[in-house]
C-alpha cells in the first residue's frame, strides 16, 4: 500500500464530486429512451467531442502506450496513431450523415438502410456482436488495466478491484444515462489530462529535460528503434516493416465511418454543424493532446526501471511500467490525484461502453424483437437492467484476459473484415444486408483461427506442415499481416455476395436516400429523388481530409520531436501543424455554412 491519508482524501473528494454530478442528471434521463441514450439530441460540439476523447483516454491506454515504448520504441504507438486518417474521414465524410440519419444506435441504421428479414436479422445480430461480444472485450481490457494499476499502487487483489470499479461505473450510468456520462466526462477528461501532464513533467525534470533524457536512453538502450517516431526500415525486420506500413490501411478504413459510442455522440448533437465540429475536436484531443505525456513516462521508465535490471514482474508484464512510475516518482497528494485521474479514465470509458452497449440490447433487441409496445419508462428501466448485465459480462471477460495489447489486436482483427463494407454501404446503392452479414461471419471466422486450430488438432483432421503453417500465421509475429489478409478476403467475399443477391427494395433505398442524402454511387435512386447531397463536392472533402491529416500528424510529430530533444524539427512541424489547423477549421466551418444543416 503506497498511498497516505492525503492521497485518500483527494480520491474520496473526487469520487463524491463525480457521483453528485452524474446523479444530478437522473431526471433528465428518465423521460424516454431518446433522453437516456442520446441526451435528447441537444449536445453542443465541445461536450460531444470531449466525451468521445475522454472515452479514448481509458486506463488501458497509458499502460499499453508505455509498454509499446519499452518493447518496440515510440513508433510502436502507430498501432493506434494510424487511426487519425480514419477519424478525419469521419469528420468530413460521415459525421453529418450520422446526424441526418436521426437514429439512436448504429445498429438501428441497418433497418434504415436495408429491408426485409435479412435486415432484421442483421440488426439483431449486429447489436449482440457489437454491443456484447466486442464491447465486453473492450470493457474487459479496461478493467484488466485497473486490476494491474491497483495491484501496483493499492495492493488490492483483482477481486476487490473489480467489485469497486463495477460499483463506481454503475452508480451514475444506471441512473443518468448519456447526460450523466457526457457531463462527468468533462470532469474526467480534465482530471485525466492534468494528472498525466504532471507525471510527465516530473519525469522530464527528474531526468534533466527532453534532450538529456533522449541522450541517456540512446546510450543505454539495446534497441536502436527506441526513439524512432516514424518506423525506420533500417531498425526493423522486413516482416515488421511490412506489417506496420500495412497497418495504416487497415486502421484508416476500420475507423473511417465511426461507429458505436462515437456515432452515439454524433446522434446526440444539436445539428449537423455541431456533429462535424465535435468530431474535429475529438480528432485532435484523442490523437495528439493525450498521447505524449504517456510516451514520456514510458521513455522515462527505461531509465528508472532499465530493461536489464527490471524485476521479474515488470520483465514478464511491461504494462506494469506506468503505475510503477507513479509509485516511484509522485509525492503524496499528487499520487492521490493520479489515482483519481485513473479512476476518471476508467469511468469515462466504462460508463460510455455500458450506456452504448445497453442501447443496443434495449433499442435493437428488446424493443425491436421482444416488447414492441411498452411505455418509454418501461424501456428506461430495461436500459438500466441491461447496464447491470453488461458490467457483469465485462467483469467475467476481464477475469479471463492477461494482456491489454492482445485485446487491442483481437478487436482490430474481428472488425477488419467489416471496414470497407461499412464505408461503402453509405455510398453504393447495390450493397445489401446479405453482403454485410457475409462480411461479419467471414471476419469472425478468420479472426478466430486459433480456435479452429485447436479443433483441427483435437479431431486429427489437420497435421504436419499444414498445421504448422496455420500456427505460424496465427502467431503474434503476423498480427498485422493477418489483419490486412482478413480485410482483403472479407471484402472479396462481400462484393461477390452483393453482386449475386438481389438489391434492396426500391422503396427502402429511396427512403434512405431522401433522409441521409449520401452522394456517391446512387445512380438509379438519385434519378428518382430530386436534389443531390447537401454535402460539399467529393474533391472538396478529400482536400479537407488531406489538410486535416497534415494538421494531426504534424502536431503529433512536432510535439514528439520537441519532447525527445529534436527542437528544430519539432518547431518546423508545429508551424506546419498550425497552418494546417487554420486551414482545416476554415474548410470545416465553410462546409457547415454553405450547406444548411438539418436539425430534425
Amino acid at each position: 500500500m503506497q498511498l497516505v491519508l492525503l492521497d485518500w482524501i483527494v480520491i474520496a473528494a473526487y469520487g463524491v464530486v463525480t457521483a453528485v454530478v452524474g446523479l444530478w442528471f437522473t431526471r433528465k434521463a428518465g423521460g424516454s429512451v431518446e433522453d437516456f441514450f442520446v441526451a435528447g439530441r441537444s449536445l453542443p460540439w465541445w461536450i460531444a467531442g470531449t466525451s468521445i476523447a475522454a472515452t479514448w483516454f481509458a486506463t488501458d491506454a497509458p499502460l499499453v502506450t508505455s509498454s509499446l515504448v519499452r518493447t518496440n520504441g515510440i513508433f510502436g504507438n502507430w498501432l493506434w496513431w494510424y487511426e487519425a486518417a480514419g477519424i478525419m474521414m469521419l469528420v468530413f465524410f460521415y459525421a453529418r450523415m450520422w446526424r441526418r440519419a436521426r437514429i439512436i444506435t448504429d445498429a438501428e441504421f441497418i433497418e434504415l438502410r436495408y429491408s426485409g428479414r435479412p435486415a432484421a436479422l442483421l440488426r439483431g445480430f449486429s447489436a449482440v456482436y457489437q454491443g456484447v461480444l466486442k464491447n465486453c472485450v473492450v470493457m474487459g481490457w479496461v478493467m484488466l488495466a485497473m486490476i494491474k494499476f491497483s495491484q501496483v499502487l493499492l495492493g488490492w487483489e483483482p477481486e476487490v478491484t473489480l467489485v469497486v470499479c463495477i460499483a463506481l461505473a454503475m452508480v451514475y450510468t444506471v441512473a443518468s444515462g448519456l447526460w450523466g456520462v457526457v457531463v462527468t466526462d468533462l470532469l474526467q477528461f480534465t482530471t485525466g489530462i492534468l494528472g498525466t501532464v504532471i507525471l510527465a513533467g516530473i519525469v522530464l525534470h527528474q531526468l534533466g529535460g527532453p534532450a538529456e533524457m533522449a541522450n541517456q536512453i540512446a546510450n543505454i538502450s539495446d534497441n536502436p528503434a527506441t526513439l524512432d517516431i516514424i518506423p525506420n526500415p533500417a531498425h526493423l525486420s522486413s516482416l515488421e516493416a511490412v506489417s506496420f506500413f500495412l497497418l495504416i490501411f487497415v486502421l484508416w478504413t476500420r475507423s473511417g465511418q465511426g461507429d458505436g459510442y462515437i456515432a452515439q455522440r454524433l446522434f446526440a448533437t444539436k445539428d449537423e454543424k455541431q456533429s462535424l465540429l465535435g468530431a474535429l475536436w475529438f480528432s485532435f484531443a484523442g490523437t495528439v493532446l493525450m498521447t505524449w505525456p504517456w510516451i514520456i513516462v514510458g521513455l522515462g521508465s527505461l531509465l528508472i526501471f532499465p530493461l536489464a535490471l527490471a524485476g521479474p514482474e515488470l520483465a514478464a508484464d511491461p504494462e506494469l511500467a506506468y503505475p510503477m512510475m507513479i509509485g516511484e516518482l509522485m509525492p503524496a497528494g499528487l499520487k492521490g490525484l493520479m489515482v483519481a485521474s485513473f479512476l476518471a479514465a476508467f469511468m469515462s470509458t466504462m460508463d460510455t461502453h455500458l450506456c452504448w452497449g445497453a442501447s443496443y440490447l434495449v433499442n435493437d433487441v428488446y424493443r425491436r424483437f421482444v416488447r414492441k409496445d411498452a411505455t418509454e419508462r418501461h424501456y428506461v428501466v430495461a436500459s438500466r437492467g441491461a447496464v447491470l448485465v453488461l458490467v457483469t459480462l465485462a467483469a467475467i471477460t476481464a477475469w479471463q484476459m492477461e494482456s491489454i495489447e492482445r485485446g487491442w489486436i483481437y478487436v482490430i482483427e474481428i472488425t477488419a473484415g467489416l471496414a470497407v463494407v461499412w464505408l461503402m454501404r453509405w455510398y453504393w446503392w447495390r450493397i445489401n444486408a446479405w453482403a454485410e452479414i457475409s462480411a461479419i461471419l467471414a471476419s469472425f471466422v478468420f479472426a478466430n483461427g486459433f480456435l479452429w486450430i485447436r479443433v483441427l488438432e483435437g479431431t486429427g483432421l489437420l497435421g504436419g506442415s499444414s498445421l504448422a503453417a496455420m500456427q505460424t500465421f496465427y502467431s503474434g509475429e503476423y498480427d498485422f499481416i493477418r489483419a490486412i489478409a482478413i480485410l482483403v478476403a472479407c471484402s472479396v467475399i462481400w462484393v461477390i455476395v452483393a453482386l449475386t443477391t438481389k438489391p434492396d427494395s426500391e422503396s427502402r433505398l429511396v427512403a434512405f436516400y431522401e433522409r441521409v442524402r449520401p452522394g456517391g454511387w446512387w445512380g438509379p435512386i438519385a434519378k428518382i429523388v430530386p436534389g443531390g447531397s447537401p454535402d460539399p463536392a467529393a474533391w472538396k472533402r478529400w482536400m479537407a481530409w488531406a489538410l486535416g491529416v497534415i494538421f494531426l500528424w504534424s502536431s503529433l510529430l512536432g510535439i514528439g520531436y520537441l519532447v525527445t530533444g529534436r527542437t528544430l524539427s519539432g518547431v518546423l512541424l508545429l508551424i506546419v501543424a498550425a497552418l494546417g489547423a487554420v486551414a482545416t477549421v476554415k474548410v470545416a466551418l465553410q462546409a457547415t455554412e454553405d450547406h444548411a444543416p438539418s436539425t430534425g
